[in-house]
């Protein structure tokens, strides 16, 4: 008794002093568990935190013991084996060290199409022969044949099973180590808008001459024609290339890409002539990350193993976040919300990528088994969002072949969910999700950080930035010849005549006759021969966005032109070349935080670019004012826009934090856009601080047709009661120092009622002061000595472009 009220005097006394050693002992714990978790693998759950990771660099960014050598020597081998069950279950499933007991978690179910004599619909039990059951579970697959009327179907017994294990050291036979066969399946241009032509075929070029050993079957959006002729082209030049015979309009999150995977595998089986092994979907947005040789290598001591990379976050989140227990529709070229609707009982559902690498085995039975779990789950992910991002893993995760799983996609994707998600496609979807970021340079030591192996990375876009992809590319393939063309430069095809003027906006075609015709003028004004003198024919052949050294270089005009008292018929092409038109103020104090502004439309939060990368405006777009900004004290600006008739349109004030990078704001201005040229101001305390112009341009067509006077007029008068918004700002003209604007008005009033030749004249002074003409060739010799072959020129879209050529690889793997 003397010793235990001893013993409650110093507890009494040391409480405070054992609370803390106690919660220090279960710190350690934490972190004991923290690294044992990490050291199994579960490091891999989530994108790696790049700027805390311990990268192992040695040499510079590229270190060679990554590479695969031709034996079965892997130094990632340790990491690859957590198989068994959904991705996510493996994810979940701390592996237990030697002696310990193993995680028991709730089992799993497997079907497998039911024995001869039996019938799924009378509740038969299914069953993978590698999967034990253990309990009996029920499934409603629940789906629509047609809208809005829901189908429920037969209700099919699942028997759960114990986790599927595999163990580290299980390999194949020597005798089964042939070098295995892959199917590529490539969808360029999947996420192409409707106007969208050739945005990456360059890189599917690339891609295609890196991995020229195996079949490719390459899927082209329905909408992208120019880039779908390119690559029949490439097919018929190649036996392993074949382009889809049909084609899909496919939108980000939409069913219509699971169809278009279901359909193309689908396809690959029935070809007969091509034996492969391997699945491997990939865009026009990827790039190799390791040799060829290095790829085959490691799927030959894999030959079984299917790709896979889970969501590595609880499966109810991953279900709200992926809106699966939510209906919907795609139509129109978009998905449509419906309602709720609940998932299948008995089912564990699982996801992540939509990028996997798949066995010719487990394809076989996704497209050709009767399996109540393949056919009920086709029906439930057709109105699904997002669908290829979780049924395949559904499908092997509940399947006979779920211990051939492997929580790894091959892939290396560039995400910044910070940028990422900012709802970007809700004009497609109604729903927010998120995109991975182009790589850049200093992105690409996240391939080197990654420890799990990987053989693809993306997303890479040349209209982004060309660079990463030449360093990537040298590393992997040697340096192009001293003395190369157009290693630096980027060809976007924006319009092709193949597919019609009705492809082209009013405004495009606008913009693109005016640069044309401006560089007529000017091949007349500095050449006195009259075999110089040339007219417009027709609308445009061609245009091209042009890139050199990342940066936007303007737009090439491809036409055909008619010499003056001749019917001698040639093609040209121009180079449009934009003007900058920002000025900064001098003395600006904290405002040297600024460093651009921006006018455009399309503007791209995530990669933080305008994709109207000329930025041609018309009077029914909706411009945006961005700011760009170095990190500084805090401040407030003021914004103001001054339209053509020295009407300030719009007047706002913007915050800028001290680490604020971009700021940027669209105002809901009234249309029609009053043509000419527009004036934005950053303000201090009305205090101009810098200011830029930018170019509304007066429509000449309306329906590809000339605009006709007064019917059309409406599009070139600004708009009603010449108020932008519901408050007007005409107090603020005195306080802006404008010049009365009665002269500016009436000019504008006289301007909207121009058609024809003087509308054109019209719009053509206005186009001169944003433009000039950078040069002009012609596609032949011309009868003007004074016109280069396009083809001798570094910047037409005729002249060469090495990155773009097909050519044999060698043996040592490399093109180069």
């Amino acid at each position: 008794m003397v010793a235990s009220a001893r013993v409650q005097k110093l507890v009494r006394r040391y409480k405070l002093a054992i609370a803390a050693a106690l919660t220090i002992l279960l710190i350690q714990g934490l972190v004991v568990w923290s690294l044992r978790s990490l050291e199994e693998g579960e490091a891999e759950r989530k994108l790696p935190d790049y700027s805390n990771q311990d990268s192992k660099i040695v040499g510079g960014l590229w270190e060679k013991t990554n590479s695969v050598p031709g034996k079965s020597r892997v130094r990632w081998s340790s990491r690859l084996e957590r198989t068994g069950g959904t991705a996510a279950s493996a994810l979940r499933r701390s592996t237990s060290r030697k002696g310990a007991r193993p995680d028991r978690r709730a089992p799993q179910s497997s079907m497998t199409p039911p024995a001869a004599g039996t019938s799924a619909t009378h509740g038969a039990p299914l069953r993978g022969p590698d999967c034990p059951p253990s309990r009996e579970r029920r499934a409603v697959w629940m789906g629509l044949t047609k809208l809005p009327t829901v189908t429920l179907y037969p209700n099919v017994t699942l028997r759960a099973r114990t986790p599927c294990r595999l163990s580290i050291e299980q390999r194949l036979s020597s005798a089964d180590r042939r070098s295995p066969t892959l199917c590529v399946s490539i969808r360029p241009g999947s996420s192409c808008p409707t106007n969208c032509r050739s945005t990456a075929l360059s890189s599917v070029y690339q891609t295609l001459s890196r991995l020229l050993d195996h079949y490719y079957y390459i899927h082209v959006d329905k909408r992208s024609g120019y880039m779908h002729r390119e690559v029949v082209q490439i097919a018929q030049q190649f036996p392993n290339i074949r382009a889809t015979p049909w084609r899909m309009v496919t939108i980000w999150g939409g069913a219509s890409l699971l169809k278009a995977y279901l359909r193309s595998m689908q396809d690959l089986l029935a070809m007969l002539d091509w034996k492969w092994d391997f699945f491997i979907n990939l865009s026009a947005t990827d790039f190799p990350t390791r040799t060829n040789t290095e790829l085959v290598a490691f799927l030959s001591q894999n030959r079984d193993k299917n790709f896979l990379k889970s969501h590595g976050r609880e499966n109810a989140r991953f279900i709200r976040k992926q809106g699966l227990d939510r209906l919907f529709h795609e139509c129109d070229n978009h998905m449509w919300r419906l309602g709720e609707r609940h998932i299948p009982e008995g089912l564990e559902v699982s996801g992540g990528s939509d990028w996997f690498a798949l066995t010719r085995r487990f394809v076989e039975y996704v497209i050709s088994s009767q399996d109540p779990l393949v056919t009920g789950l086709k029906q439930f992910y057709s109105y699904a969002l997002l669908p290829a991002e979780s049924f395949f893993h559904t499908v092997l995760g509940n399947s006979h072949m779920c211990d051939t799983l492997i929580d790894n996609n091959l892939r290396v994707t560039n995400w910044n969910r910070k940028l990422g998600c900012k709802c970007q496609y809700k004009h497609i979807v109604d729903w927010c999700g998120c995109s991975p970021n182009d790589f850049k340079p200093q992105d690409l030591i996240r391939i080197q950080q990654l420890a799990r192996p990987t053989f693809f990375a993306r997303k890479f876009e040349s209209s982004v930035n060309q660079e990463a992809i030449d360093i990537l590319d040298t590393h992997l393939y040697g340096q192009y010849a001293p003395g190369t063309v157009a290693v630096k430069a980027y060809w976007e095809s924006l319009f092709e005549q193949l597919d019609g003027v009705g492809s082209l906006s009013d405004v495009a075609l606008t913009a693109y006759s005016s640069f044309f015709r401006l560089a007529l003028n000017n091949l007349r004004s500095t050449q006195s021969m009259d075999s110089c003198r040339f007219e417009p024919v027709g609308f445009p052949v061609s245009v091209h966005a042009y890139f050199h050294y990342d940066r936007f270089q303007g737009y090439l005009v491809l036409q055909e032109v008619q010499a003056v008292g001749s019917l001698v018929r040639e093609t040209l092409e121009m180079w449009a070349v934009p003007q900058a038109t920002l000025i900064f103020e001098n003395n600006l104090k904290e405002f040297e935080r600024l460093k651009s502004l921006e006018m455009g439309t399309e503007w791209d939060p995530k990669e933080r670019i305008f994709r109207n990368f000329g930025g041609i405006i018309g009077p029914m777009d909706e411009p945006l004012a961005v700011q760009k900004w170095a990190r500084g004290p805090n401040l407030t600006a003021t914004i103001v826009w001054i339209d053509p008739a020295l009407v300030v349109a719009a007047s706002y004030d913007i915050t800028v934090d001290v680490d604020a990078e971009y700021t940027q704001y669209k105002p809901p201005l009234q249309h029609p856009l009053r043509p000419g040229t527009w004036t934005v101001r950053v303000l201090k305390q009305w205090e101009r601080i810098a200011q830029v112009q930018f170019l509304v341009l007066p429509l000449t067509f309306k329906g590809k047709e000339p605009l006709r006077k007064g019917e059309d007029s409406w599009l070139l008068a600004g708009p009603p009661g010449n108020q932008y918004l519901e408050q007007s700002f005409d107090q603020l003209s005195s306080v802006l120092k404008l010049p009365p604007q009665e002269p500016a008005m009436l000019k504008a009033q006289q301007n909207a009622q121009l058609v024809g030749q003087p509308l054109e004249a019209w719009l053509d002074r206005l186009v001169e002061g944003f433009w000039v003409t950078g040069d002009m060739c012609a596609t032949q010799t011309s009868s003007c000595s004074a016109l280069t072959p396009c083809s001798q020129t570094t910047w037409s879209s005729l002249s060469p472009d090495p990155k773009s050529e097909l050519g044999p690889v060698k043996s040592d793997g490399r093109i180069r």
